[in-house]
């Protein structure tokens, strides 16, 4: 809705429009007729109480007086409203205008030939509450109360739970997204996380997953495969000695990406390291796999029709172990052209 003086009305402005007229307080509205003013600049409090959409159901009940002159009785034109009490969805009462009390009576003036001067008075008839059962109702409220808010510590927990001292906690909500420029199809990722020393996870943690298997499809000349796969992570990190100044080693996810041939057999496809972002916010990441490959035409025979290819003993060869010695590695060839793409949530 905007202020042109061209507005035509769109089809959700009409919607809201027939929603407002439901109300019962309200004149009806022709349906074929242009509102003329769509913007209010200046509301007042009751137009905002009035016309907003979402309100609470309310029944409104009139009380008449007919101040007709005798013989002319039961004319519309002399019937004047009293007194307005509105009932809203929770049990809300309002009294318009209120109860006299000290005030004095309300009066009504007609411009007759003879200028009458009505006065009437609003009093609470009602019988009042004893004492016993004003107490009974608080005790009904305070159970109500008390149950309520049960209820709402049992959804944040009764007490905040801390940290120790000394010790960083890290949560990781994370994803796999995608998987794409591997050679066969129906892919799946298993992976798992390295703790270094000085870290831990509770008992409850799993530090490994597996994702489901996925059928690839064709984009941009790539076979891309779309996982979706959440994951949630929670670990320590306790320095026991305080003196020690040095920056501690950051846990590592290690991916494993297979595909699964027509007779159920698994096949390799890359292997793929991350170190978890040190830095807190959204992180959107590609791992570069590679996979050991045999030189030969046969080897390649060998893993289409039979099934299976050169594995690692250990995944964490994938980069340099957390025991790893000078001299105690070798290089191994691979090819680094498939990716892995996750999104991490530290």
């Amino acid at each position: 809705v905007t202020d042109s003086d061209h507005e035509v009305p769109s089809y959700l402005a009409e919607r809201m429009a027939n929603v407002r007229r439901r109300r019962q307080d309200r004149k009806p509205i022709e349906a074929n007729s242009l509102k003329s003013k769509i913007i209010t600049w200046e509301p007042s409090e009751e137009f905002i109480k009035n016309n907003h959409v979402i309100n609470t159901p309310v029944q409104t009940m009139y009380v008449m007086g007919d101040l007709g002159p005798y013989g002319k009785l039961g004319q519309r034109e002399y019937e004047r409203v009293l007194c307005t009490i509105k009932v809203d969805g929770s049990g809300v009462i309002t009294v318009k205008p209120d109860f006299t009390g000290t005030k004095g009576a309300y009066w009504i003036e007609l411009d007759r030939q003879k200028r009458e001067l009505w006065k009437y008075t609003i009093e609470n008839a009602s019988i009042q509450v004893q004492q016993e059962e004003e107490e009974r109702e608080q005790r009904v409220f305070r159970d109500l109360y008390s149950r309520h808010k049960e209820y709402l510590s049992g959804l944040v927990g009764s007490e905040f739970e801390m940290t120790l001292p000394g010790a960083l906690r890290l949560f990781v909500n994370g994803e796999v997204v995608s998987a794409q420029g591997y050679e066969y199809d129906n892919l799946y990722v298993h992976f798992f996380l390295e703790l270094p020393d000085h870290w831990s996870s509770p008992a409850f943690q799993q530090l490994s997953g597996v994702t489901q298997t996925c059928a690839t499809k064709t984009e941009d000349w790539d076979n891309v495969a779309y996982f979706c796969y959440p994951f949630t992570l929670e670990m320590f990190f306790s320095q026991e000695n305080e003196s020690e100044d040095c920056l501690p080693q950051w846990p590592v996810l290690y991916f494993e990406v297979l595909s699964l041939d027509f007779w159920q057999r698994y096949r390799v496809e890359g292997y793929g390291s991350l170190v978890l972002p040190a830095s807190p916010g959204l992180h959107i990441l590609t791992i570069p796999t590679w996979r050991p490959v045999e030189l030969g035409t046969v080897a390649e025979l060998r893993r289409f029709f039979i099934g299976g290819s050169p594995e690692l003993e250990d995944m964490t060869y994938v980069r340099i172990p957390a025991t790893f010695k000078v001299g105690s590695l070798s290089p191994t060839r691979g090819s680094t052209q498939n990716y892995l793409k996750i999104k991490p949530y530290v």
